[in-house]
């Protein structure tokens, strides 16, 4: 690992309106080390990161046909160094994408369309991981129909027990709901905000018995998990963990993060190892535990609790711009400070015509 001050590099940051990206923006530009132009892309107009990136362009969803063309126009006006994906849903099309950009000399920090695929679909990586044996995984099955789901439902345990369904392809909490009989929904309705994943079994009854078995979303199906909630966010090369740390998940608001820290679990560690062995990711990945079982893998990058002297994001543009080696990644594992904390909260940018003026 060289000294000296290596050159500024422009990049394209993705969805830089994702609950993360501020922060990550700040962390990449006062990385203490170079300057870094970014480019942020969103399909929103109005995404904080405009306010907060060099340069702004809206593009299409990543799903559409139209989101790679917009991204290849968009590399030939900057000529960025590589790009960087926070969106799930864009993540694939780039890595299927990968070798036109690399033909326009800019690398994307994504990781195989195979792996990503494996990962991405929730009933397919606990099959894939499942094969190793060494993964601590919940009870789980799938349904591609109502009676399907209704005899998974039975064999998970339910009534007596609760359980948790969400369909095979999701972001978020979108689609994720529990089914517990002895949930009190007067105390949901009452007491709580208008957020609670509750639903009752007559209820999901309700919404899919008319639906054909062709448009029957699918879902997976698992036993409720309780205990602590903590996730891995690892910087990996080809299933490699080269670098890992384990925060906790102690309060979430829309799904995301609200409040956690970073703390010491060899077993967790030890486990993303064997996620990353069965299914092959590259760069910024996160992998969520419940109860020390595994949940859900993110193959990109995720709230990070961040320190001067270890921002893995920034590793990861390093790491795929040749700057450093895979012994120097591991190396920052020496770094982590166990014990920080981290909390989100709401702020505001007052804007007119695209510019702030306040």
């Amino acid at each position: 690992m060289s000294n000296l001050q290596p050159p500024p590099i422009k990049i394209i940051l993705t969805a830089c309106g994702c609950p993360g990206a501020s922060t990550l923006i700040k962390r990449l530009k006062g990385n203490g080390e170079r300057e870094v132009t970014i480019i942020g892309t969103d399909i929103n107009n109005e995404a904080i990161g405009r306010f907060l990136c060099d340069g702004f362009y809206r593009v299409p969803s990543g799903t559409s046909n139209e989101f790679i063309p917009a991204m290849i126009d968009i590399v030939e006006k900057e000529n960025p160094a590589l790009i960087f994906p926070e969106s799930s849903n864009e993540v694939l099309a780039l890595a299927k994408a990968r070798k036109k950009f690399e033909e326009m000399e800019t690398k994307v920090i994504v990781s195989s369309p195979e792996a990503i695929q494996a990962s991405s679909n929730k009933y397919l990586m606990y099959e894939t991981v499942k094969q190793s044996g060494k993964v601590d995984l919940p009870e789980y099955s799938s349904a591609s129909n109502l009676d399907d789901f209704v005899a998974a439902s039975e064999r998970l345990g339910y009534p007596e027990s609760p359980i948790v369904f969400k369909p095979h392809f999701g972001k978020g909490s979108r689609g994720v709901r529990i089914i517990d009989p002895k949930a009190d929904r007067k105390s949901q309705l009452m007491d709580e905000k208008p957020t609670s994943k509750y639903m009752s079994f007559d209820e999901f009854i309700e919404i899919f018995k008319d639906v054909e078995d062709t448009d029957f979303p699918d879902f997976l199906l698992m036993e409720y998990l309780e205990g602590k909630e903590k996730t891995a966010d690892t910087l990996a090369l080809d299933g490699r963990a080269l670098l890992t740390t384990i925060k906790t998940v102690e309060k979430a608001r829309w799904g995301v993060i609200a409040e956690g820290a970073l703390v010491r679990d060899d077993f967790l560690v030890e486990q993303t190892e064997h996620v990353l062995n069965s299914i092959p990711l590259s760069y910024c990945v996160n992998v969520q535990f419940i109860a020390g079982r595994l949940v859900e893998i993110n193959p990109r990058v995720s709230t990070f609790i961040y320190q001067q002297n270890l921002i893995a994001p920034y590793l990861a543009i390093k790491l795929a711009l040749g700057e450093l080696s895979e012994e120097d990644v591991i190396a920052y594992q020496e770094r982590i400070d166990y014990g920080r904390r981290m909390i989100r909260y709401m702020d505001q940018v007052f804007h007119k015509e695209w510019r702030e003026v306040l």
